[in-house]
């Protein structure tokens, strides 16, 4: 039996934040607020609900071009049959699951639409099925558990954002196990465990299901083997790398505070980032953590005023290239 206090557990995860993160944490200067934010950051009054309008139709758009995305990929390579049509669908169909991804993420927020049963019944249980989940709502928990306290107790992805900047070798070694597919392999495994529990045994189902449907769409197309070769090898091997890449731009390096701007990175958000990396207004992501009910459309605006009032300063990276750079940059330690 497990006696860890609570008061114990607290210190534990504080020496673990002290040591595995901040490695790229600024110091900033205190914010008191403006006319339109808190200390916090976050939005007021009229601001704040002009902010928070959810432009359904315009919406109900994005999602079906995203939805129509990957089909166009494949379509496109089956109609043109050569080599290098081939190789293009496999570079690009991980750009169209990051958008679906990226999608599912505005639906976690319950932001993707206004009604509260059209956004989980498009955002979670259709798009968050079919893209190797299981349309249930664990994302979403965990998410939400990484917003209300960045590298707290409950941060799911404690460890994939600490320990930066790491070496280049380090990197290196990350960006093999994406592209080798042992970091699909992670994420997969536990749907394949504890089956003897009902709950793990249902959740497998689903995911084993959402596949299944896929795999019917490209066999009723005549192209079963596509499935593999354009769907699930993309997933598990580029997609990973993008997500990291991503992933990292946002929180690695950064620390467990009160304020936003030293958990959470801000980059220039340029055309080819928003269109290959960031889509769907996820690239304005520390004016995200400001405040996370701000539908993604409405994010640009958001972060313009948090300039304009003096809260980001010159805490933006140039390009995400310049990001990646400092965050492999440490130096190897001597034998």
């Amino acid at each position: 039996m497990d006696s860890t206090s609570p008061v114990d557990e607290a210190a534990r995860h504080e020496a673990l934040v002290a040591s595995m993160t901040g490695g790229m944490a600024p110091s900033v200067p205190d914010f008191a607020g403006s006319d339109r934010f808190h200390p916090n950051a976050r939005p007021k009054g009229e601001f704040r609900d002009s902010l928070r309008s959810t432009p359904n139709l315009n919406n109900a758009f994005t999602v079906a071009g995203a939805i129509l995305f990957p089909v166009a990929v494949v379509a496109a390579a089956v109609a043109i049959a050569n080599p290098v049509a081939w190789v293009v669908a496999f570079l690009l169909m991980p750009v169209a699951q990051n958008r679906l991804f990226i999608l599912h993420h505005e639906a976690a927020h319950r932001v993707l639409f206004s009604n509260r049963r059209v956004n989980d019944l498009v955002g979670i249980r259709l798009i968050g099925w079919l893209t190797f989940g299981t349309g249930g709502h664990g994302y979403r928990i965990g998410h939400i558990r990484h917003h209300r306290d960045e590298f707290g107790p409950g941060e799911p992805d404690f460890i994939l954002y600490s320990q930066y900047p790491i070496t280049r070798t380090s990197m290196r070694r990350k960006h093999r196990r994406d592209l080798t597919g042992v970091s699909a392999f992670r994420i997969v495994r536990p749907r394949f465990q504890r089956l003897g529990e009902a709950r793990h045994r249902r959740l497998t189902y689903m995911f084993l299901s959402g596949q299944a449907i896929v795999f019917a769409a490209f066999w009723s197309a005549g192209q079963p083997w596509l499935y593999l070769g354009l769907w699930v090898l993309p997933w598990a091997t580029l997609y990973q790398v993008l997500n990291r890449l991503r992933a990292i731009a946002e929180h690695a390096g950064m620390t467990r505070s009160e304020d936003r701007r030293r958990t959470t990175h801000h980059v220039r958000q340029s055309l080819v980032a928003r269109l290959v990396l960031t889509p769907i207004g996820v690239g304005y992501h520390l004016a995200h953590h400001a405040d996370m009910t701000v539908p993604y459309r409405n994010l640009p605006r958001l972060h313009a005023a948090l300039v304009e009032d003096g809260y980001v300063g010159d805490l933006e990276w140039p390009t995400y290239r310049a990001l990646w750079r400092a965050l492999r940059s440490a130096e190897p330690v001597a034998a």
